[in-house]
């Protein structure tokens, strides 16, 4: 039977948060499988790390979150940063984890990472589930590479995030902490995993078709027109408004969403900055995207209200709740850091959601500048502006 247990900790000395928050998480945990760790940048994350392994000898793995972590304690944050936990304990459970730096062919990465994972975990079959964890940038490419050895096996999961888009975030696997690159925990049981992988976003009736990409993720233009005239026009502005940063807060109520081929799902693509100067790729009157597009595919409009953005917390963990079988153990909560940031002081709200809905069952909730799922038939994909809500069962 699987157990759960959070911890957390805001101690100003890294190490004592780090093994602080391990030492909650573990406690009472007789067969501990993995500690699913989270902390912020203004931590020293190596520190946090070793304080973590100097309790528990489980294997750990995770990432920096964005300003937060939210357990049923509440939110937590504090100036000098924080960090939290997620114990998972089950005898008949067997997790195997890998990691590798991100170098010229992130696919192959993918691949090593996978076959490490398998290793790991002393068996030569693929996996029920998986988690990764990866830098915003190459998500798309170690998920193929993944995919090559295991196949499509249901995956959850989110990208490392900073507090402010400054690249500073970090990922950690066991003993190892590195900025870009990918990690892994794929996971042996047969318990029931479940995921709800949602934007809950309205579509709108502004439609184009994406005619230029450069570099996969910069969106040079729809229906032939430059792409942030385009955008800007369907929200009733203009692209000297969008500029920059602009353009990403902006965005996070009236994003741009592609359909999966069997329509079950709306993909968020995160417009993140307008005329980026800094990159020398981009162009006038372009869009840098959080994640992938594809010449040929139809772009949507999509908006939500903060109202909107706070109640789809609740009904998404609602949602996930349903999928399961048998009693929930623990949730393991993404949610996206644009959607954080759009919905501001209110931050407070989701939590009271979170909570309601939860019913005393742990969780933890983690904030990502990508989030990684499925719904129902569709493939594993990688999106922005995104809720991956996962659910554990017991048995």
């Amino acid at each position: 039977m699987l157990k759960a247990k959070t911890g957390f900790s805001i101690d100003v000395d890294s190490f004592k948060s780090g093994a602080e928050t391990a030492k909650i998480a573990s406690h009472d945990m007789r067969h501990p499988k993995l500690g699913m760790l989270y902390t912020s940048v203004l931590c020293d994350v190596k520190e946090v790390v070793k304080g973590a392994r100097s309790v528990t000898d489980a294997p750990i793995i995770g990432c920096t979150s964005s300003g937060a972590i939210m357990v049923p304690e509440g939110v937590i944050s504090s100036d000098h940063g924080f960090s939290g936990m997620m114990m998972l304990d089950d005898k008949d459970m067997t997790v195997g984890v890998a990691c590798h730096e991100a170098g010229k062919d992130a696919r192959a990465i993918g691949r090593k990472v996978a076959i490490e994972a398998v290793e790991n975990a002393k068996t030569t079959r693929a996996p029920a589930y998986f988690y990764m964890v990866a830098s915003p940038k190459e998500e798309e490419d170690y998920l193929m590479g993944i995919q090559d050895v295991i196949g499509r096996v249901p995956m959850f999961g989110g990208s490392a995030a900073d507090d402010t888009v400054e690249g500073k975030w970090k990922i950690f696997c066991n003993d190892k902490v590195f900025s870009d690159g990918v990690a892994v925990a794929f996971f042996y049981t047969d318990n029931e995993i479940v995921t709800s992988y949602t934007g809950a976003y309205r579509e709108t009736n502004n439609v184009g078709l994406i005619t230029e990409v450069k570099n996969n993720r910069t969106l040079v233009s729809i229906d032939g027109v430059s792409a942030l005239k385009k955008y800007a026009s369907w929200i009733n502005t203009t692209p000297s408004q969008l500029q920059g940063q602009n353009l990403l807060v902006a965005s996070i109520t009236r994003p741009l969403g592609v359909k999966d081929p069997l329509g079950n799902l709306t993909v968020i693509r995160h417009p993140m900055f307008g005329n980026d100067e800094g990159t020398k790729t981009v162009t006038d009157d372009t869009i840098t995207l959080g994640n992938k597009a594809v010449p040929g595919t139809a772009i949507i409009q999509l908006e939500a209200t903060v109202d909107e953005l706070i109640d789809s917390t609740g009904n998404t963990l609602k949602d996930v709740k349903k999928q399961l079988y048998t009693e929930p153990a623990a949730y393991f909560l993404v949610h996206c850091g644009g959607r954080k940031l759009g919905i501001g002081d209110r931050i407070g709200e989701v939590h009271k959601q979170l909570v309601k809905e939860a019913k005393g069952v742990p969780f933890i909730t983690i904030f990502t500048f990508g989030e990684y799922g499925y719904d129902e038939h569709s493939a594993n994909i990688c999106g922005g502006l995104m809720l991956s809500f996962t659910a554990f069962g017991k048995n």
